[in-house]
């Protein structure tokens, strides 16, 4: 059984603990300092670092620019996984309440009554034919049983603000699936699959879409035995694609994931044609409601009206329960899951506010500075880390680290970090080295970032902690070598 957490005002009797880490004058080994210093001077010339690595007693081991600060990119993910165990009335259990909600309420003209999808953050909504739990299909089948008519399908996203994407995020990386749309309405990660294969010589590319997309494609099929060089283009809040480039006419299919840019739309419609499919009649058309973000005031009336208007339409139909909470910081942690990072993010905002960005960073940051955290080793400006506006310090990811492994739930947060050559982000790294399965730790990379958080085995057997970043990375270069020859020289040497 999962224990309960320890309220807020126990969780800061541990800030004593993070404030008497020793200072970085007080790092021991000097020759492991040195040692360090002089492999990270091997790497790609211009690269800056930053590194921090700690035992379980607080004693500071190596520092490298710890409060220097740094792109975090994916690391951002540590701290909206750890607010988010933290702060959630329930985290262990299956009931929390943001599973997507169907409902019917009266239409605005004499007919048959609307069906409204209402979302409420659930990360998980499948609507794949072998789906086993959070199913959009137990919806569909719940309406189907109480009608066989409906008006207008619309899906609800309104439980946050319409905020698809945080700022900092690269333009370029807006329809890629990595930087799909957030929304409180999402339904298989948001995502969809294009597929491309060869023609004749001369002739188009052959190109698979699903029906919710358009892709616009002149390009051609060339002589067998070149590279494809395949590129889509996005239009950005449409469902639009332009495909160019060319593709050898022996080459194997190639195939893009794509990001929805509006998943309450894309929800909706899908939900229509499972509604025929079940012989129910739609006389309506799909539509969707959002609520538009203005300013913090102004938005947490908003939601607080837009409440009141879905506790106006009575009891659902049906409602659906995700997985417990731990299970979702897995599937943040291990793959780096960017929009299961951004819905954790917006829930954090919900518990206290509208479910915006500013609500959900607002909440985060104060929780963590109370509890020990400094205020100036980290400016976030979303969950996932997509944002090229993100900072952290290498000595504030330290002290997350070492604060949140001590807390109830902090065994189980370890566990969703990738382990070293064996699953996740790390799966292909350090394999056949000291650290293959004596690492836990989370992955970034981003614009000349890269980024290792997290626990590691020593030689000796002692659990060293440790927050290690590179950032103004070279173009075409990496810095991931020298920083795992850093890990695994610090692991030797202790």
């Amino acid at each position: 059984m999962l224990k309960r957490f320890l309220p807020l005002t126990l969780l800061m009797l541990t800030v004593p603990l993070l404030a008497a880490a020793p200072p970085p004058s007080a790092v021991s080994a000097p020759s492991l300092q040195l040692q360090v210093e002089a492999l990270l001077g091997q790497a790609p010339k211009g690269t800056r670092f930053g590194l921090m690595v700690a035992d379980d007693a607080g004693h500071l081991l190596v520092s490298v620019n710890p409060d220097m600060r740094f792109m975090p990119a994916s690391n951002t993910k540590l701290f909206t996984t750890a607010a988010a165990l933290a702060l959630e009335p329930h985290p262990g259990r299956p009931d929390y309440g943001t599973g997507a909600q169907v409902f019917l309420v009266p239409a605005d003209r004499p007919g048959p009554k609307n069906v409204v999808l209402y979302g409420r953050g659930d990360a998980l909504l499948s609507s794949a034919p072998d789906c086993k739990a959070d199913c959009l299909a137990t919806l569909a089948d719940a309406v189907a049983r109480k009608t066989r008519t409906v008006g207008d399908v619309i899906g609800d996203d309104s439980y946050f603000p319409d905020q698809r994407w945080s700022a900092g995020m690269s333009w370029n990386n807006i329809g890629d699936y990595n930087a799909t749309a957030a929304s409180a309405l999402s339904l298989d990660a948001n995502e969809l699959t294009i597929s491309v294969t060869p023609g004749a010589v001369g002739r188009p590319v052959q190109v698979a879409v699903p029906p919710y997309l358009t892709v616009a494609s002149a390009a051609p099929t060339v002589t067998a035995g070149g590279a494809t060089s395949l590129q889509l283009e996005h239009q950005i809040n449409s469902r639009n694609f332009r495909l160019y480039g060319t593709m050898p006419a022996n080459a194997p299919a190639w195939t893009a994931r794509v990001g929805i840019d509006d998943p309450a739309d894309y929800a909706a419609t899908v939900f229509a044609q499972m509604l025929r499919d079940r012989g129910v009649t739609v006389t309506g058309s799909v539509k969707v409601q959002h609520q538009p973000f203005l300013d913090q005031g102004s938005s947490n009336a908003i939601s607080a009206a837009n409440d009141a208007v879905v506790s106006g339409w009575g009891k659902p139909l049906a409602s659906l329960e995700p997985p417990p909470i731990f299970e979702q910081i897995a599937l943040i942690n291990k793959p780096s899951q960017n929009l299961y990072a951004e819905l954790l993010l917006r829930r954090i905002g919900r518990m206290s506010g509208s479910g915006s960005v500013q609500d959900g960073l607002q909440r985060e940051r104060d929780f963590l500075v109370a509890v020990g955290l400094p205020a100036e080793g980290f400016d976030l400006y979303d969950g996932s880390g997509m944002s090229t506006y993100n900072r952290v310090s290498p000595r504030a990811v330290l002290a997350l680290l070492r604060w949140g492994t001590a807390q109830p739930w902090g065994q189980t947060w370890l566990a969703s970090f990738p382990v070293a050559g064996r699953d996740g982000t790390l799966k292909r790294r350090f394999i056949g080295t000291a650290l293959e399965g004596r690492m836990m730790a989370k992955t970034g990379t981003l614009n000349a970032t890269n980024a290792l958080s997290g626990t590691l085995v020593s030689a000796t057997g002692r659990r060293l902690t440790f927050a290690f970043f590179a950032n103004d990375v070279p173009d075409g270069a990496s810095a991931i070598p020298a920083m795992e020859q850093t890990l695994l020289a610090i692991a030797a040497a202790n």
